[in-house]
């Protein structure tokens, strides 16, 4: 495990957030819901776009390029542009995504066999559930590529950081740079826990400090 997962697997997405509005940066995004079993996850995206079928696409399944060249402990993510009148990823490929080691699922859209998935235990992040099938509604266009989602732009490679508040992606240039940052705000924001714990009012920890913490530093 790389060092720079491990301190990520520390923090939180709020603190992610954070971090990245003091930096001004994109990344947390709204509308993607914990919709099987809420737990951390934390890797590199795996990328899939999917869009409407056209001529001249491979007639592979969608999503299952992605899974057999992720590594284990990557995140499948799924462009399909918040469309939930269509499943964008089913059973069969939650078992294959497990099989592979896959730490879950992210789709701008929805779903099927979420029943499935949960009982497997595979998180995934989503907007609904529908029993739609996607066969002859949907194609997958690309996986591996740069792809949208909720209007963040996500390369293959960048950090997710999905958990019960929601999703947050990290672009790999500048991880260690936001990771340090959210480190920072995380390190602030325990003494504030310490000082309430041990009685303080909370008017008195929350105040100025607490609200000019995510001004952007001066260069």
């Amino acid at each position: 495990m790389s060092s720079l997962k491990r301190r990520l697997e520390e923090l939180d997405t709020p603190t992610l957030s954070d971090a990245l509005d003091k930096m001004g940066l994109p990344g947390a995004v709204f509308g993607l819901m914990p919709m099987t079993v809420t737990r951390t996850v934390v890797g590199k995206a795996m990328t899939v776009k999917l869009g409407a079928p056209l001529p001249g696409l491979p007639k592979r399944h969608l999503g299952a390029g992605a899974i057999m060249a992720a590594e284990p402990g990557d995140v499948i993510v799924v462009e399909h542009r918040g469309r939930t009148d269509v499943s964008g990823w089913g059973g069969l490929l939650s078992r294959a995504a497990l099989a592979k080691g896959i730490d879950g699922v992210v789709i701008d859209g929805a779903f099927r066999d979420i029943d499935e998935a949960r009982m497997l235990g595979l998180p995934i992040y989503g907007r609904a559930a529908v029993p739609v099938t996607a066969r002859g509604r949907v194609a997958e266009h690309s996986f591996g590529e740069a792809v949208t989602i909720a209007g963040v732009a996500v390369a293959a490679g960048d950090w997710v950081v999905a958990d019960g508040s929601g999703v947050v992606f990290i672009t790999a240039a500048r991880a260690e740079e936001i990771v340090g940052v959210a480190e920072d705000i995380f390190a602030r924001e325990q003494l504030m826990v310490r000082d309430i714990e041990a009685g303080r009012p909370i008017g008195e920890v929350l105040g100025a400090a607490y609200e000019d913490m995510l001004k952007k530093d001066r260069p």
